[in-house]
């Protein structure tokens, strides 16, 4: 998996914690002028779903965008899941963000700021350019994120407002808290299958779980 237990025992608590390491939990906009990123109301988090909402069957993915394992799975199972099963019907995948690093958490606000009809469109870049936009310091990984994001269409604007958008920071962090209290994951990618918890796997492996909790119905 891509991250050990012990990195989920620390949690997303360390995102926040003051003088940890030498990176800002959020990036400086490109424009300093253009945000402050100071707290407001806190933001609804929206569940991010691909499928028929009906399905019989739901999948629950928890991964990080900054996990090789994560991209792998992305590139080459998920595809053929999604092909197999959600858009037959069969499957209503939620996906859920792991933050196991501030640079994984910037991903997701990237990911988000286009609303979630465009969402899964920047994860698919994200991903497939996670060796690139993961390379430098905090600056020029915020930089290779502002990139993905304009290449999804959103303007300078639009991406140093969800960078730097504090309220939402935390409510992502309190999110992925409360939703690893649920289901304790021990690393990234992992998988809960009708409320059963599941970690990496190949695509024949999965294949074979939905298989008999599609039977099971």
């Amino acid at each position: 998996m891509g991250a050990g237990a012990g990195a989920v025992a620390v949690g997303t608590y360390a995102l926040l914690r003051p003088g940890q390491g030498t990176i800002p939990l959020l990036p400086r906009p490109a424009n300093a002028q253009d945000a402050s990123g100071a707290m407001g109301e806190t933001p609804e988090i929206v569940e991010m779903v691909l499928g028929n909402p009906d399905a019989p069957v739901e999948v629950i993915e928890y991964a990080s965008f900054t996990c090789p394992h994560c991209r792998n799975f992305h590139a080459n199972t998920l595809p053929r899941l999604k092909a197999d099963y959600v858009d037959t019907g069969q499957v209503r995948l939620v996906y859920r963000e792991v933050y196991f690093d501030r640079f994984g958490l910037w991903a997701g606000m990237v990911a988000r700021c286009a609303g979630p009809m465009r969402y899964f469109g920047i994860v698919d870049m994200i991903y497939e350019r996670q060796a690139e936009w993961t390379q430098g310091s905090p600056a020029e990984v915020a930089e290779n994120l502002r990139r993905i994001g304009r290449t999804a269409g959103l303007s300078n604007e639009q991406l140093d407002a969800c960078l730097t958008d504090a309220a939402m920071a935390q409510a992502l962090i309190d999110h992925d808290t409360a939703n690893r209290q649920v289901h304790d994951i021990p690393g990234t990618p992992a998988f809960v299958i009708d409320g059963t918890l599941h970690g990496n796997m190949s695509y024949e492996d999965f294949s074979g779980l939905i298989d008999a909790a599609l039977a099971a119905q």
